[in-house]
């Protein structure tokens, strides 16, 4: 993009569902444009920008110029930001990096605490990554890779992407050529997460780099009836609003503690808070649930709670004790179910509070001390488990879903065991225990 205008396209990595941000109503495609949802991209070179006109004219969104490397701020960001605001687009901004002059995390730094950040309003889009040929080498002597070789280059965009996520909780958007990637990150295909804005001016995006699918904003022209870049974005309002504010998303993972106890993590990966989260599982095998955490009602082998909310990246560990129904037991048939008050989550960082069941021997009363509401001993998950328990989230194949994503794969049942349904993520555990 250099400062005086924004190539695109950007690839939307992962399916969009639908949100709830207020969608702008259709436009109509303009003659001899390509027949998409249009926006812009502005810097200081464009100067004050009449952003009603931008919107009568058909443009939906617009990405602004904040900062360059990590001493340089758009002194025009604050008023062409506010203006595309409260003219109703959708808006995100964009750093155009300098990797030679400092670090990839330094410079997320500098672009986040300057205009880059993310607010979860509906509206802002990711901040974007502008990467692409040096067009300082008359002042800088050094070559189109900023004189990086493909590893460092790949090594610094690695940095700068893994920062902002921790800063905003979401994917940069990265903005690049087809071309620049593939000769100066050798066409790493690393960052297939991070949606794409890739630069091609002409009648259609052409080759993508590795890693991507498709475009999902794509800049035609540096310059049409509308200010400055001229871009589409390659979906529908729905995707656009999702793109601005993605649901929450969930994960999940557990396993056998104990003799007859059960532990499910649930995760946040997302970066908006979920808000009651409905948890329903059943046991297999013959066993029935004799103690459950706070915020569960159980009877005989089914059990459902209610996380009341769980904040971004943080978790919340549900615990179960169950027992083996014997010949005759009148556990077989159900009893009314036992209400406790809803599970509480726990804030990233801070322990997770457990129980655990080595024993079952009846009428133990520590067990309404620890928080599980059952007679049984309480079970107790160390911080080791609790580890792995978040290790399994990768290495036993729990499951990633968007909340309120369709069309779940059923998983089998186990033999002995228990299933556990978490919004659309479902979390099998079987009975082996060392």
């Amino acid at each position: 993009m250099k400062r005086l205008s924004l190539l695109a396209a950007l690839v939307a990595a992962g399916t969009f569902v639908p949100g709830t941000a207020n969608a702008v109503g259709p436009v109509e495609p303009m003659p001899g444009e390509p027949q998409e949802i249009r926006g812009i991209d502005v810097s200081n070179w464009t100067g004050q920008v009449d952003w009603p006109s931008v919107l009568g004219g058909g443009g939906l969104f617009a990405f602004v110029y904040a900062s360059e490397g990590t001493n340089f701020r758009n002194p025009l960001f604050a008023a062409q930001e506010s203006g595309a605001a409260g003219a109703g687009l959708f808006r995100g901004a964009y750093h155009f990096a300098q990797p030679h002059e400092s670090g990839g995390a330094e410079q997320a730094d500098f672009f986040v605490d300057n205009g880059g950040g993310w607010n979860a309003d509906g509206r802002t889009l990711p901040g974007v990554l502008d990467i692409e040929d040096n067009p300082y080498t008359n002042r800088n002597g050094l070559d189109h890779c900023y004189g990086l070789d493909r590893p460092r280059m790949v090594a610094w965009l690695k940095d700068f992407t893994t920062r902002y996520r921790e800063r905003t909780g979401r994917d940069a958007i990265i903005y690049t050529t087809t071309d620049w990637w593939r000769n100066c990150t050798g066409d790493s295909s690393a960052f297939g997460r991070n949606p794409l804005w890739l630069a091609r001016w002409g009648a259609e995006p052409g080759p993508l780099p590795a890693g991507w699918l498709r475009q999902t904003f794509w800049q035609f022209a540096d310059k049409g009836v509308l200010p400055g870049g001229q871009n589409v974005f390659n979906g529908n309002m729905t995707e656009l609003s999702m793109l601005a504010q993605p649901p929450a998303e969930l994960a999940a993972a557990g396993r056998p503690v104990g003799r007859y106890g059960y532990g499910i993590t649930v995760l946040n990966t997302g970066p908006i808070p979920a808000t009651r989260v409905s948890v329903v599982g059943r046991t297999f095998g013959g066993r029935r649930i004799i103690g459950a955490s706070p915020g569960c009602d159980f009877s005989g082998r089914a059990v459902r709670c209610t996380i009341d909310e769980l904040q971004p990246q943080g978790t919340t560990e549900l615990k179960f004790a169950t027992e083996p129904i014997g010949p005759g037991d009148p556990a077989k048939t159900p009893k009314p179910p036992r209400s406790t008050k809803p599970a509480k989550s726990t804030k990233p960082g801070e322990p997770v509070k457990n129980i655990r069941s080595d024993k079952h021997p009846k009428n133990d009363e520590s067990a309404e001390s620890s928080g599980l509401i059952s007679p049984e001993r309480p079970m107790r998950i160390g911080q080791e488990d609790h580890e792995a328990l978040h290790d399994d989230l990768g290495a036993r194949g729990a499951t990633t879903a968007d909340a309120v994503r369709p069309d779940v794969p059923e998983i089998e049942e186990p033999e002995e065991g228990m299933k556990v349904t978490i919004g659309t993520v479902m979390v099998t555990i079987d009975s082996d225990r060392e």
